[in-house]
């Protein structure tokens, strides 16, 4: 059977749809899977062995649809669920599987506070898109493959960091979602260990404001690095903390103890840290630590982030507990 899984975007999110790409790919007979994401997401998945064919969308949706077509599908299996994605299914007149985007539960939760979550993380929900074919979560965790060329090697990071540090993704996709410098600086005292600070270029100022408290011991590879180069560091740490951001979910797949810091999103909105198994096996029942200050009464205020704090406080990272967060991460 053929089938066109469709997950846009972002990093993160086509991360945690790995699960359901895996379990399909091993579980149904002959199952030929193709997979349709965004061109500048390329890389989260290009080395991917569960997946046969890629196609990527670039603002060329009617020839994009063209050349699906041609490929004579069985199924679409549409863990996106938005605008593009009826369209697609709607041209190509195939059975589709869409995926549970729990969006009005979502939305009573960031707009009023009232929390009708399922309480079943978004991976599993993915994996659940596929039941009327069968499959069921083989319980091994996420994916993430990181192609040969990309691996760094000992004289890509600073002599002072190659007998082990712990990473920290810095970046995130919004400003509600980020510590601020100062706070992410205190962090960065208090933890007497090796730092690498991981993120894109336009982290870089940010990294650079954070390093200099300690340019010996804090070392920026902010935008120094590609994504499955970064994803090299994260696999190479000796645990990571990150924002809710998509390399957060890349160390997961990588088998690393996480920490994760939430601000403007939350995991009662079913996202959080996921292991597998033989992963816990390994690291424990508990290789993960989620940070929430509490008792904010705003606190999800958006499924994604947002450019500024809607109240205009910013409490949610402001108040961070920076000691309790260094004691765990030593503890970890």
């Amino acid at each position: 059977m053929k089938f066109l899984v469709i997950r846009f975007s972002s990093i993160g999110d086509i991360v945690l749809t790995t699960p359901a790409i895996r379990c399909l790919k091993q579980q149904v007979p002959n199952a030929e899977v193709h997979f349709l994401t965004k061109k500048s997401f390329k890389a989260v998945t290009e080395a991917n062995p569960y997946i046969d064919k890629f196609f990527y969308y670039d603002d060329n949706l009617n020839e994009l649809i063209g050349y699906l077509k041609q490929e004579g599908y069985h199924y679409i299996i549409d863990l996106h669920k938005n605008f593009r994605t009826s369209i697609i299914k709607w041209r190509l007149d195939v059975p589709a599987l869409t995926y549970d985007k729990e969006s009005r539960q979502k939305f009573l939760l960031t707009k009023f506070g009232i929390n009708r979550m399922r309480g079943r993380h978004i991976s599993d929900r993915c994996v659940d898109t596929l039941k009327p074919l069968g499959v069921v979560n083989d319980e091994r965790g996420l994916d993430y493959f990181i192609p040969p060329s990309s691996k760094i090697s000992d004289s890509d990071l600073p002599l002072s960091h190659r007998a082990g540090y712990i990473a920290i993704v810095i970046g995130a996709s919004y400003y509600t979602k980020k510590l601020p410098i100062t706070k992410l600086q205190e962090l960065c005292t208090a933890i007497q260990f090796p730092i690498i600070l991981v993120g894109g270029k336009e982290d870089n100022t940010e990294g650079e404001a954070i390093a200099v408290v300690d340019p010996i011991r804090i070392y920026n590879a902010c935008g120094k690095f590609s994504l499955n180069e970064s994803a090299d560091i994260i696999r190479l740490a000796k645990m990571v903390i990150s924002h809710d951001t998509g390399l957060l979910y890349i160390a997961c797949a990588l088998g690393k103890k996480t920490i994760a810091i939430w601000g403007g999103t939350s995991p009662k909105l079913d996202v959080e840290p996921y292991y597998g198994k033989q992963q816990l096996a390994l690291l424990g029942d508990h290789p993960y630590q989620n940070f929430v200050v509490p008792n904010l009464s705003c606190q999800p205020c958006s499924n994604y982030g947002t450019k500024k704090c809607p109240k205009g406080h910013f409490k949610c990272m402001q108040e961070q507990d920076i000691e309790a967060i260094a004691e765990t991460v030593l503890s970890l």
